[in-house]
């Protein structure tokens, strides 16, 4: 079962989740344009010291694009500068592979955990992998942001969304709803992410199918219109931008992204709502470091870091730092906030459903 509410009134309920940790390779759209693991530090003045004289080093293990953590990691790093971070960044089933391997071997060798969405989160914390927030100021994030036993917080808003190309659809005539891409004059004409490869876009399958009035019926006849079938969200807002397939389904802020580099695109929020996820963020039950692996996560929660994301085109999850430009204020935002343990224990027939119904 799931809900739909406007993003300022509702908290989303959270389950602790017994599925594996393979259903649970995660839905956080910044890691699909990772094609390849790297490791990066960003250091800040060579001058600074933490109290003993020496710096504190922590390890981030992330999804999100490289351009986008260096600049969140300069600023944390230019306010605190006894405190140096090294990212280990990949897509989020290299960083879910990375982790268990990591687990097998005796310890998880990061610090922090800044990736994918809060099913992926409750998993590793009913594993006893994420220790408590102890330090974390969570007074001025938004409900749909937090977890009710504090092991981990979001720290974006990525709803998924209709998107369209300015130049080829006639305005008159755009689709405000999911149900309105079922129309066959759509045939032909759309693009979405293979919920195969795209985690977002499974999970979004599980949503859709178990949201009562869409569910399988409507997947059904989104499937009579052949959509085309993209790799991820990124050449599905590309093939969108193109006109190619003019009408589509993606994660939000790639669409801004574009449109900001000029490209001919736009968004709808959907009328039943979006499905979405918050890219939390959690520190290792295993960091010796965890004071200052919360400093960065009250960082990434602070005025100035959701100040950053909102600039990277991304929703925040406090409503004090606006939104970006052209985006509804965050309380005028539609979302669908499923069961989680339901969506998560259904997602691999959501997935076989959906792909059985686009061929």
């Amino acid at each position: 079962m799931s809900s739909k509410h406007p993003l300022k009134r509702t908290a989303v309920t959270v389950f602790a989740l017994g599925a594996s940790a393979a259903l649970l390779v995660a839905c956080s759209e910044p890691s699909e344009d990772v094609s390849t693991a790297e490791t990066t530090t960003a250091s800040s003045s060579a001058n600074a010291s933490d109290a003993a004289g020496e710096k504190v080093t922590i390890t981030v293990y992330t999804s999100e694009p490289e351009e986008k953590v260096d600049e969140i990691n300069k600023a944390f790093m230019e306010a605190n500068p006894d405190i140096e971070v090294e990212v280990y960044r990949a897509g989020t089933g290299d960083l879910t592979a990375r982790i268990e391997a990591e687990k097998a071997s005796g310890s998880i060798e990061a610090d922090v955990l800044w990736a994918a969405d809060a099913a992926t989160f409750e998993t590793y914390a009913a594993q006893g992998d994420l220790a408590e927030l102890e330090d974390v100021d969570t007074s001025d994030i938004i409900e749909e942001a937090l977890d009710a036993e504090n092991f981990y917080v979001g720290t974006r808003i990525i709803p998924t969304v209709i998107a369209y190309n300015t130049e080829v659809v006639d305005q008159a005539e755009l689709p405000t709803s999911w149900a309105d891409l079922t129309d066959p004059k759509y045939a032909g004409q759309l693009v979405m992410p293979d919920p195969a490869v795209s985690g977002a876009a499974a999970f979004n399958a599980s949503v859709w199918k178990n949201d009562p009035a869409l569910g399988e019926a409507w997947i059904t006849a989104l499937g009579e219109n052949q959509p085309m079938i993209a790799q991820s969200n990124g050449p599905t807002s590309q093939e969108i931008a193109g006109g190619g397939h003019p009408v589509g389904i993606v994660v939000d802020y790639l669409v801004r992204d574009l449109a900001a580099a000029g490209s001919p695109i736009d968004t709808i929020y959907a009328s039943e709502g979006s499905p979405y996820i918050t890219e939390p963020a959690g520190v290792f039950a295993d960091s010796e470091k965890k004071e200052a692996a919360e400093r960065y996560i009250n960082f990434l929660l602070s005025v100035e870091g959701q100040e950053i994301a909102v600039e990277q085109a991304y929703l925040p999850v406090r409503e004090d730092v606006g939104t970006p430009e052209g985006t509804p204020e965050l309380a005028d935002i539609e979302l669908m906030t499923p069961d989680l343990e339901v969506v998560t224990a259904d997602k691999a027939a959501a997935v076989e459903f959906f792909q059985n119904a686009m061929n």
